[in-house]
């Protein structure tokens, strides 16, 4: 009998150690070029495991420490990002440069902020960022109790104008808003020597970008047009894997072309959010982008809403 229940409670700790290695979340970052890495989190939505980082982050070594660009959705994704970049170098995160206002894009600020890092963005960026803090904390507290005491934390001094360069360590940034797009005041970094462009929620791949009431489709899609004229070599998107123009523009840009095109005609002739929907119900060039299904429709529902507001 006692052998029965040894065999028992040792299947009982091999399932439990089995189901925790299930729902581990491997927080890396991996090389894109020389000296910048990024963390691309996965195309789940939010979940404890994942500690609500679903999107990308960036990392670049410079000679005086290293700048994160975008910072997790509160402290504990904070402490999560700052041992994985342990991983890839020694040196302080003394600097992270937001490029949204999305929880997952800002909310560590305050941790990185409280070990002596300084902040950078955008006014327009920080100005959407104040407005839906304390929400956004709200919502990522249901999801685990322990990012109840995140704070939101803004740059400190935020560049008033819409493009602001930095050179920290030798190595130059360059901070760009082209227009509102997901999030107003989202923004994009741009490394001209390395030629790679942190593109924030500007673009989606692998994924179906999401429209919701206060994104400006319109606006959208001409600052994807607009950062096409950086000639980047390595584009890390928001969303979705390592990429370059022409998957960006597969996942991204016709999508948004498509959605401006088809929603601003159906309005100007007046056929009805309704019948705009299901008669766009299925763009199946799209159908291979993780969360279509979820998403597509919902998209289509507020682009021609927007549009006809606007008539």
């Amino acid at each position: 009998m006692k052998s029965v229940k040894l065999v028992l409670s040792s299947l009982v700790f091999f399932w439990a150690m089995q189901s925790s290695q299930a729902f581990a979340m491997d927080f890396k970052f991996q090389p894109v070029t020389k000296n910048v890495y990024a963390f691309i989190g996965p195309l789940t939505n939010r979940t404890p495991e994942n500690l609500g980082l679903n999107d990308n982050i960036g990392l670049v070594v410079t000679d005086a420490g290293a700048v994160l660009i975008d910072s997790g959705t509160g402290i504990p994704a904070a402490k999560a990002l700052e041992k994985a970049a342990k991983a890839v170098t020694s040196k302080k995160i003394i600097a992270v440069i937001n490029t949204g206002s999305q929880d997952h894009r800002w909310l560590g600020n305050g941790y990185f902020a409280s070990k002596g890092a300084t902040i950078y963005a955008l006014a327009r960026t920080v100005k959407t960022q104040k407005a839906m803090g304390q929400g956004e904390i709200a919502n990522m507290t249901k999801i685990s109790s322990a990012f109840a005491s995140t704070k939101p934390v803004t740059a400190a001094k935020p560049f008033a104008k819409d493009q602001a360069n930095l050179t920290i360590g030798g190595v130059k940034f360059e901070i760009k808003y082209l227009g509102d797009a997901h999030f107003p005041g989202d923004a994009v970094v741009w490394l001209p020597t390395q030629k790679v462009l942190f593109s924030g929620d500007l673009i989606f791949v692998d994924r179906m970008l999401g429209i919701h009431p206060f994104s400006n489709v319109a606006s959208w899609q001409k600052a994807f047009h607009k950062a096409q004229h950086f000639h980047a070599k390595f584009i890390v998107p928001g969303h979705g894997q390592v990429c370059n123009w022409q998957k960006a523009r597969q996942d991204t840009g016709n999508y948004l072309d498509k959605l401006v095109r088809i929603m601003s005609t159906a309005a100007e002739e007046m056929m009805g959010v309704g019948e705009a929907v299901s008669a766009n119900a299925d763009w199946p060039e799209f159908k291979h982008l993780k969360h279509y299904k979820t998403w597509h429709k919902t998209n289509v529902n507020r682009t021609y809403l927007q549009f006809e507001q606007n008539l």
